[in-house]
């Protein structure tokens, strides 16, 4: 039998035991394999024995899903062996193996914003996005092969040519026909089914990705406006025709790979940082164009100088000067929201649901309507922002809690999902299940139960943990 380190040291553990939702858990052993088969042994025992068994990579997580309820960890640390420009192991650091892609003029496309410290295999186990997405899609199209150990410790590899085992029950229903990142896939082949399912499925060791030529320029715009009515507008515009997922290919003239959204609160924040945001706007878009010769900004210029837009304000970003100034006023949100919820001694509530293109200005007003301090920012080329709600005593955080499911509520109601790209974890299983319903989530739970008999992987993510494997 191999031999795989491990330790029962609590002060090693501890340091794996909390991801950025600041939820912490417990466990009492940590396995630490280098090698698929490794990882094999391990699963096949905490099978053999019925013992609970949770992975973990970097814990970017803002779920709760590498975060242990008991039993063990699984980490993936050690498998972060580059086989190639298109073959990786699953501990390999996302954005690190993209920066050596781009010197050879690649590019793997999906951006989470933590992709500088998540992992590869985390990213695919979440069907991870960002803002490129609204282009090219979330992780999902970009994978073209998968090694996934089973929860009972049989490796396989699959690709889009693998079938789903026959035996295997269907986890088949409808997707709510928005960007998503909630449940298992309705998937017609293993591959698919491998990927989003959170660490409850299997253990993803290695992948084999799609990668395409890294756009030669992009141009870069953060463009104002005096009012969300005015920038909804101009979305609605620049969308028309881009080359999107599913869609066929266009020559439109306005045609960008990422819409970026700032409400009036995010902008307060970069103005303490950016002196050039202007006193007037109250919204605005960050924008990414992709071109390969001389950047297209009479074309954008045209359409900015026609909307009802803060034009002359307009920040453009054609050069490396330029581009670092743009990155300084979209780094600035964030920040401020850390320093926001470190001043105020109390954890943020961010919101991670998207609707359809009909429903995004109701969402919008919803948002807007929230009485709590708040920043809104995000996807809003894909209708996927994030609202942080940002309480600063413990009455607001439970005011915010109570909105953050009522604001779900609201989302699924309109056709949309409790979660675009973030995942369920274990902080969100209930919003799952009222938005698939029942007869949906005994799918899942036959299926989880069917490949993985004991229920040892993921307990208490994504669905609720069977009572006679509660610990």
């Amino acid at each position: 039998m191999l031999k795989v380190k491990t330790t029962t040291d609590a002060d090693v553990i501890a340091g794996y035991l909390c991801d950025a939702s600041n939820t912490t858990g417990h466990a009492s052993c940590l396995a630490l394999p280098k090698t698929t088969a490794e990882v094999a042994a391990v699963l096949a025992h905490c099978q053999s024995k019925a013992i609970p068994l949770t992975v973990t990579a970097q814990r970017t997580s803002t779920t709760g899903g590498p975060v242990p309820n008991g039993g063990g960890l699984l980490s993936m640390e050690g498998l972060n062996t580059v086989f190639g420009p298109d073959d990786v192991s699953a501990g390999v650091i996302l954005g690190e193996h993209q920066t050596k892609l781009a010197f050879d003029g690649l590019m793997f496309p999906p951006d989470p914003t933590s992709r500088h410290e998540c992992t590869i295999g985390a990213a695919i186990a979440c069907n991870a996005s960002g803002a490129r997405s609204f282009r090219y899609g979330p992780t999902r199209p970009w994978i073209n092969a998968l090694e996934v150990v089973l929860p009972t410790g049989e490796i396989m590899w699959a690709d889009r040519d693998t079938p789903i085992p026959e035996h295997w029950p269907t986890a088949m229903w409808e997707e709510p026909k928005v960007k998503t990142a909630a449940g298992y896939y309705p998937a017609t082949n293993l591959l698919d089914l491998m990927i989003g399912h959170e660490g409850t499925l299997g253990v993803i060791t290695r992948a084999r990705l799609n990668l395409v030529q890294a756009p030669k320029n992009i141009l870069g715009l953060i463009i104002f406006f005096r009012g969300d009515e005015d920038c909804l507008a101009f979305v609605s515009t620049v969308r028309q025709g881009a080359q999107r997922p599913g869609l066929p290919a266009t020559d439109n003239a306005l045609n960008p790979a990422a819409i970026e959204y700032f409400d009036v609160h995010a902008l307060a924040m970069a103005k303490s940082r950016i002196p050039d945001i202007p006193d007037s706007a109250k919204a605005a878009l960050f924008i990414e164009i992709e071109h390969e010769g001389e950047a297209p900004i009479s074309t954008w210029w045209d359409a900015i100088s026609s909307a009802t837009s803060l034009a002359d304000d307009t920040i453009v970003a054609d050069d490396t000067s330029s581009r670092a100034h743009i990155a300084a006023v979209r780094h600035a949100i964030p920040a401020g929201v850390n320093e926001a919820v470190v001043a105020n001694g109390m954890p943020k509530v961010g919101t991670d649901f998207a609707v359809p293109d009909q429903a995004l200005a109701t969402m919008m007003a919803a948002y807007a309507d929230v009485d709590l301090p708040s920043v809104c920012f995000g996807h809003i080329g894909d209708n996927h922002l994030h609202l942080n709600l940002l309480p600063t005593t413990a009455a607001e955080l439970s005011t915010a809690k109570a909105l953050y499911i009522k604001l779900a509520t609201q989302a699924v109601a309109l056709g949309g999902t409790v979660s675009a790209e973030h995942g369920i974890g274990k902080i969100k299983r209930a919003l799952l299940a009222d938005m698939v319903g029942p007869d949906t989530l005994s799918a899942f739970r036959d299926l989880k139960r069917h490949i993985d008999p004991n229920w040892i992987l993921g307990r208490g993510t994504m669905m609720d943990v069977p009572e006679q494997f509660r610990l």
